[in-house]
C-alpha cells in the first residue's frame, strides 16, 4: 500500500508541475517580467515554500524539533546544489538532440551569476555561525540574512533579461479550447499558478508521510529525516518543473527555478534559523553544507566558465549527494 501510494503521490506532483510551468511562462509574460526573473523568483519561491514551512511548523512545536528545523534548513539548499543540478544537467545531456542549443547553456547570464554569488556567500557566512557563534552576532546576522533577499528580488526584477516570446510558450492548460482567448488573462494564469501549487505541495507532503512511516519503522534518527528525506520530498517539484523546461531548452527557467530556489533557502530560512536556533552546524549538518557549497563551486565552474552541461559535472553533482548519503549511514 505504501509503494502505490508514493507512485500516486509522485503522479500528482507531476500533474502539478505541468500547471505550475505552463503558467508561470504565462504570468511572466504578462506582467512583463524577464525570463531570468521570472525562473529565479516566481518559479522558485512558489516552490521553495514547503521546505520553509517544515522548519517554521518544527520551530513552533518547540524545542525538542530543533534538530528537524535546523536540518531542513541546511538540508534544502544542499540538496539543490547537488542532486537537483545533477539532475537537471542529466535530462539536459540526454536530451541534447532535441535540443536547439544541444549541451551548450542558453541562459540569462547575469541573473545566473547573481543567484551563484548570493548563494555561495550567504550558505559560508551560515557554515561559519554555525561554529559557536554568539547570540549578540547571531541576531543582527539573522536580520541581515532576511534583508539580504529582499534585495535580491529588488534587483533581479530590475536586471531580469528580456521578456520571453509568446510564442515559445506553450497554450495555457486551463484556457484551451475553441471559446477560450488565444492570449489568457492574468487572472486565469495565476489560478492555475495556484491549483498546481497545491498539487505539488500535497504530493509532496504524501510523499514525506510514506517515507517517513517508512524510516520510522527503520528507525532512522529525526536529523537524517529532515537531512535527507524531507528535502528530497519537498523540493521534488523543483526537479520536476526543471526538467520540462530543460528539456525544451528553456535554461534561464530550468536553472532559474534551482538556483533561485538556493538564494531564498539560503537567505530567509538560514536568518530564522539563527534568530530562533542555537544554529549548532556540528556533525551531519555541518557535512551537508560544506557539500552544498562544493556544488555551488562546481556549478559556477561548468555553467559560467565552461557554458555547458557536460557529464564530468553531472556526476560529480550526483556523487557529493551520493556521498552524504554515505556519510550519513555510517
Amino acid at each position: 500500500m505504501d509503494f502505490v501510494l508514493l507512485i500516486a503521490s509522485f503522479a500528482v506532483i507531476l500533474a502539478g508541475a505541468l500547471l505550475f510551468t505552463n503558467a508561470v511562462e504565462w504570468i511572466g509574460l504578462r506582467l512583463g517580467m524577464g525570463e531570468g526573473a521570472v525562473g529565479s523568483i516566481l518559479a522558485a519561491v512558489g516552490t521553495a515554500m514547503p521546505e520553509t514551512l517544515i522548519a517554521i511548523v518544527a520551530l513552533i512545536e518547540g524545542s525538542k524539533s530543533e534538530d528537524i528545523a535546523v536540518g531542513a534548513i541546511v538540508g534544502a539548499p544542499f540538496l539543490l546544489a547537488t542532486l537537483a543540478m545533477g539532475l537537471v544537467g542529466l535530462s539536459a545531456y540526454l536530451y541534447r538532440h532535441r535540443r536547439s542549443q544541444g549541451i551548450f547553456l542558453r541562459a540569462h547570464v547575469p541573473t545566473l551569476d547573481r543567484d551563484l554569488a548570493f548563494f555561495l556567500v550567504f550558505f559560508a557566512l551560515g557554515l561559519a555561525l554555525g561554529f559557536g557563534a554568539p547570540t549578540d552576532l547571531r541576531i543582527p546576522a539573522g536580520i541581515a540574512f532576511a534583508a539580504a533577499y529582499p534585495a535580491y528580488v529588488w534587483l533581479t526584477l530590475a536586471h531580469g533579461g528580456e521578456t520571453q516570446a509568446e510564442e515559445t510558450i506553450n497554450p495555457l492548460i486551463m484556457a484551451r479550447g475553441p471559446a477560450r482567448p488565444a492570449r489568457p488573462t492574468v487572472g486565469i494564469a495565476v489560478l492555475q499558478f495556484l491549483v498546481g501549487l497545491g498539487a505539488m505541495v500535497g504530493g509532496a507532503h504524501l510523499f514525506v508521510e510514506e517515507l517517513l512511516e517508512v524510516a520510522g519503522d527503520l528507525g532512522v534518527e529525526a536529523i537524517v529525516l529532515s537531512l535527507i528525506l524531507a528535502p528530497l520530498a519537498t523540493e521534488l517539484p523543483e526537479k520536476v518543473n526543471s526538467f520540462f523546461w530543460v528539456r525544451e531548452g528553456k535554461d534561464s527557467l530550468a536553472l532559474g527555478n534551482i538556483t533561485g530556489a538556493m538564494v531564498f533557502q539560503s537567505t530567509i530560512p538560514v536568518g530564522i534559523g539563527l534568530l530562533f536556533t542555537d544554529w549548532d552546524l556540528g556533525g551531519n549538518a555541518a557535512v551537508s553544507v560544506g557539500l552544498g557549497l562544493a556544488g555551488g563551486v562546481i556549478a559556477y565552474w561548468a555553467l559560467r566558465l565552461r557554458d555547458r552541461f557536460e557529464l564530468p559535472p553531472v556526476i560529480a553533482w550526483i556523487g557529493l549527494y551520493a556521498a552524504f548519503i554515505v556519510v550519513v549511514a555510517v
